[in-house]
């Protein structure tokens, strides 16, 4: 595989080229500045809307179902997704149907028409996802434990927004958000896949070229206050309660990332991880534990997810810490290492082998404003990390004054929880 080649326009607009020749599909992806941390609280959940109002129609394509049935026409895998810090479109093609997506994406994408109507009715939309949400426990105790963590502040703030925030929103509104934000200057096209990379470039460029540039508006920098450990407590009446048991850490652009990374797979990322053994195999406490970093460009952190019976709440927690604490306490032996380093990068390149994924993990580096790394050199990274070094990073986010739980469930008394909660 050839490296990624970068190419930039005169209006500041960056093209990231992967060409595998012998791919079946290619996928070609847009991805721009703008999140849910560009927002104020006035406007909180308008980068999601704007992302659902660029499907509803263009010039070119008047209604939703001119882009949808070009798109199905096609066979392509597509979509849109709403970050915190990015907004990404891409559809995933045969190699050879690539040109008719570059069209379809880049129309939707530059072309959005915001129909008055379709903004009405999309409202609706937006607002039943929200409530899907709401009974998804698996996935609102992420958003708890994020307003645990950030509070009142857009990285506090659900992606999706609020029901009355949603309900308030207007065209010029919409409109005057994407001027700021959907700019050359702050947007990435990425094709990953087999192409040919001169072709593709002109194309790219006779269609986003001729963009012009305009101020991009930034983001609020987060602010983390924190002295003691936090809990989090949402009662509702379901069969599982689901806890989000986590740590502030540190960046992206932070060198102990790598150690993070492994840290969190001997942690919990795998069967042979250290908390899907205690949890799932000695306690018979969960049916699904797992334990990731999520890193942003100012912020981030290490979080355990786990499902659990609602009376081993305590047990679970007491144990996740106990397991923290060893990482701190004791160096992880060298075989136990060789097998997370194995499964860590195991699933990156395998993972890589899909277009759409190898164009993520190189637009979601660009887009954040990181050194491209390659695949091959984030396995060298990782494969360098010591146990010296887990133990250290260990030592500096397992403290009581970084520590968070988030709880949702039929859950008992918040107070008791929070006094129980420490490391030591």
């Amino acid at each position: 595989m050839r490296p990624c080649t970068k190419t930039t326009l005169k209006n500041g607009l960056r093209i990231l080229t992967i060409p595998r020749k012998d791919d079946l599909a290619t996928t070609f992806l847009v991805l721009v500045e703008a999140g849910s941390k560009y927002e104020t609280k006035e406007i909180s959940g308008l980068s999601h809307f704007l992302e659902h109002m660029c499907f509803k129609g263009t010039a070119k394509r008047p209604k939703a179902l001119d882009i949808a049935g070009e798109l199905d026409g096609l066979g392509a895998e597509c979509n849109a997704f709403t970050g915190q810090e990015y907004t990404g479109y891409f559809a995933k093609v045969e190699a050879h149907k690539l040109d008719q997506a570059l069209d379809i994406v880049s129309d939707l994408y530059l072309n959005p028409v915001f129909d008055i109507t379709e903004i009405e009715k999309e409202k609706g939309v937006v607002i039943e996802e929200l409530n899907m949400y709401e009974d998804l426990p698996m996935r609102k105790v992420n958003d708890l434990f994020m307003e645990l963590l950030y509070g009142d502040q857009p990285a506090g703030w659900d992606i999706g927004g609020t029901k009355e925030v949603v309900r308030s929103l207007t065209k010029e509104q919409i409109i005057a958000y994407r001027r700021a934000h959907y700019v050359p200057q702050a947007t990435v096209v990425v094709v990953a896949g087999a192409f040919d990379e001169a072709d593709i470039i002109k194309k790219i460029e006779a269609a986003f070229g001729t963009i012009p540039t305009g101020a991009k508006s930034g983001k609020v920098a987060v602010t983390e206050v924190q002295t003691a450990p936090q809990v989090y407590m949402k009662k509702k009446t379901i069969d599982q309660t689901h806890v989000m048991l986590g740590v502030r850490a540190f960046s992206a652009f932070d060198d102990r990332r790598f150690a993070l990374e492994v840290l969190s797979d001997i942690l919990g990322g795998g069967m042979s991880s250290r908390l899907f053994q205690k949890i799932r195999e000695e306690m018979g406490a969960a049916y699904s534990v797992r334990a990731g970093a999520d890193l942003f460009t100012d912020h981030g952190f290490l979080a355990v997810n786990a499902g659990i019976d609602q009376t081993k709440l305590m047990p679970v927690i007491a144990a996740i810490l106990e397991e923290m604490k060893k990482l701190k306490d004791e160096l992880v032996p060298e075989a136990e290492l060789r097998r997370a380093k194995n499964h860590l990068v195991g699933r990156i390149i395998l993972g890589l082998e899909a277009s759409d994924e190898l164009a993520s993990f190189y637009g979601a580096q660009e887009v954040a404003g990181e050194p491209l790394m390659s695949p091959q050199e984030l396995v060298e990274k990782l494969e360098a990390v010591t146990a010296e070094d887990i133990r250290a990073v260990a030592k500096d986010i397992f403290t009581d004054d970084r520590l968070n739980v988030a709880v949702i469930g039929p859950v008992g008394d918040e107070a008791t929880l929070k006094a129980e909660l420490r490391f030591a």
